[in-house]
């Protein structure tokens, strides 16, 4: 469970440095189609790293959840999906 914690962690701040540096790329440059493809890109990123991420914490937490609560998480996080792609 330790290791799994760990790689949500790690994953993350990986996460965040993505984040970060795109932000410091769109100020940078400062063009707007630029700065609308990095988004765009960032829009795909998120998705993945949050996929990624439940991952990893499910298959960390399978043997303490029942099949129902997993199921349950999962439909969740297909509704974020869901809901920011649309």
């Amino acid at each position: 469970m330790i290791h799994s914690v760990l790689v949500m962690g790690v994953l993350r701040i990986l996460s965040g440095v993505i984040e970060l540096t795109a932000a410091i790329l769109i100020l940078f440059i400062q063009d707007l189609r630029t700065a609308m493809m990095i988004n765009a890109i960032l829009a795909i990123v998120g998705p993945i790293i949050l996929i990624v991420t439940m991952s990893v914490g499910l298959i960390g937490l399978a043997g303490d959840l029942s099949i129902m609560k997993i199921i349950f998480i999962m439909i969740g996080v297909a509704f974020i999906l869901i809901g920011t792609l649309s």
